[in-house]
């Protein structure tokens, strides 16, 4: 098979040339084509055609891919130079790190590193009065013995084999077709630095970074809600060349068994006894606060069931803004049992309550009289009752045996 030589002789070098011959041609060619240098269209295609053979050579794993399988085996089906195989466009970053500018350098900042993140449960009365907790963090920080370079000073060199990225491209081809993908370098282990072992820093013994366990406080302060999250910035782990990412907790409320908490309103399920609701009385509130509410009901207002009634700036307090949301109370009415009162009483009671409704027919009406029963659902469901209601007639119904409504005719 025949060498590949295309990208050396744009350079000018020999298909053996080391690394700093690679570079030195590289810049020399550089300063003649670049585009601020030489305004000419001639010079712009041979200074993207020199860039791309320099970003090729210049990595010891595209070489290596170049000089196997030549320029094919980069672009996955070959591109041209200026924009082979994704590589178009490095030219004025290329440039700009050997002349310090003259290019469009893109910028290029350290990455930053992920978020810590812990769910803190929180009950309704810590959310109302607020609460401080101590968490302890254990996470990575820089070695203090070597400040996170993993070695002596000036011991610490670039991977060659993965040119300092950490990770490698490795190329198999099946047949006709060529497969391509990245795996950590196995010289340097991810790391992108090679070092020596006599010179590894004896605290982290190289591995740049070191565990340490924080206590942080943490301060729910009264009125935060579900979901809202307390930050620390900077404090999750540390690497080299990493901006720190931030730990973050987010607050997520116990459910109450008394009350619901909507925005900064509570809401309250309040019974209250028959006699209450129409002649007025007293309720009790234990509120999340840790006080209690003695509620009044004034004589002669009637709580119907279901009905909404406010206590303001009893809710939540408001973050930030101050003050307190309101409590709303939903009445349930208890009524008495069957036959809690003898017939004389319940005459004094039609002298005291409102008149009943007396249903009116029309004077040609039959009218049939009616005796509510017990409902028992294994007896009167709709797949129970089928064939036994007012529209049908069965044998049961001429013996007397339905049960539930039981009608006679006057």
């Amino acid at each position: 098979m025949v060498r590949e030589t295309k990208f050396y002789d744009l350079l000018g070098v020999a298909v053996d040339a080391n690394d700093t011959q690679i570079k030195k041609a590289y810049r020399k060619q550089a300063l003649k084509y670049h585009p601020d240098k030489n305004p000419s269209s001639e010079a712009a295609e041979k200074f993207k055609e020199l860039t791309v053979a320099y970003e090729v050579l210049s990595d010891s794993e595209k070489r290596n891919i170049y000089d196997q399988v030549g320029e094919e085996g980069l672009s996955g089906g070959g591109g041209g130079a200026g924009g082979f195989g994704g590589f178009g466009g490095f030219g004025d970053d290329i440039f700009s790190q050997f002349f310090g500018g003259g290019g469009a350098q893109r910028p290029r900042g350290p990455q930053r590193g992920k978020d810590i993140r812990h769910e803190m449960a929180a009950t309704l009365e810590e959310l109302y009065k607020g609460r401080t907790a101590k968490l302890a963090l254990n996470k990575q920080v820089l070695c203090s013995g070597c400040n996170g370079r993993g070695g002596k000073e000036g011991a610490v060199k670039k991977c060659v084999s993965c040119n300092g990225q950490g990770m490698k491209f490795v190329t198999r081809q099946m047949g006709p077709m060529i497969q391509r993908f990245q795996v950590e370098c196995d010289a340097c282990h991810g790391t992108g630095t090679i070092i020596d072992p006599k010179d590894r820093c004896k605290v982290c013994n190289g591995k740049k970074v070191a565990n340490e366990r924080k206590i942080l406080e943490v301060h729910i302060e009264p009125g935060m809600k579900d979901g809202q999250k307390i930050v620390f910035q900077g404090e999750a782990d540390q690497a080299p060349d990493i901006i720190p990412g931030d730990v973050v907790f987010a607050i997520t409320q116990r459910p109450h068994k008394h009350f619901e908490r909507k925005g900064d309103n509570l809401h309250y399920l309040a019974e209250v006894d028959l006699l209450t609701a129409v002649a007025g009385g007293e309720f009790a509130v234990e509120h999340v606060s840790g006080e209690w509410l003695k509620v009044g009901i004034v004589a002669g207002e009637v709580i119907s069931p279901g009905m909404t009634k406010v206590i303001e700036g009893k809710g939540m307090p408001i973050q930030k803004y101050g003050g307190y949301g309101n409590l709303i109370i939903t009445f349930k009415v208890n009524f008495p049992q069957n036959h809690f009162a003898d017939e004389e009483s319940l005459k004094k009671l039609e002298q005291i309550l409102p008149p009943r409704n007396v249903p009116t027919f029309p004077k040609s009406a039959d009218v049939e009289e009616c005796v509510l029963s017990d409902f028992d659902p294994s007896r009167h469901s709709a797949s129970q009752s089928y064939g036994r209601g007012s529209n049908y007639d069965s044998d049961d119904e001429e013996k007397g045996g339905a049960e539930g409504v039981q009608c006679a005719s006057q």
